[in-house]
């Protein structure tokens, strides 16, 4: 087994396993979010690194958003460091972007926001584009 490390600009490399089928690529609003989010919990980046490997792997995980021309999909992860299972944890919205590619787009703490908003995604999105 290969070991390869995927920098995600958050101050720590996540250690990515095999040859991956799918690139993930990263939203500055992502990246702000997850920094801010292991501000405050600590093993966040340990609950992203699972998922990370699955979408890697080509699984498509959660349920897919309404509403939206583009593949947007919203997962829900188990935040460790506090006792409320998935339901209280992180929600990864991620977009389908191409046979080959993921693009992260926002993640949150249940605990912090309720939602978001179909119209901020699509502005991630645009944001993103215009940015590649």
């Amino acid at each position: 087994m290969v070991k390869r490390f995927l920098s995600i600009n958050f101050g720590r490399e996540l250690t990515l396993t095999d040859q991956p089928i799918i690139e993930i690529k990263l939203t500055s609003e992502f990246q702000r979010k997850v920094r801010n989010l292991a501000k405050k919990y600590r093993k966040v980046r340990l609950d992203l690194q699972p998922i990370l490997e699955q979408l890697q792997a080509g699984h498509l995980l959660g349920d897919r958003i309404s509403g939206i021309d583009a593949e947007v999909w919203k997962l829900r992860i188990k935040n460790s460091d506090i006792q409320k299972g998935k339901s209280g944890g992180y929600r990864l919205i991620y977009w389908f972007s191409s046979s080959t590619s993921i693009v992260l787009i926002d993640m949150y703490s249940k605990s912090e926001q309720e939602d978001i908003e179909v119209a901020d995604i699509m502005r991630i999105i645009s944001s993103f584009k215009d940015r590649a």
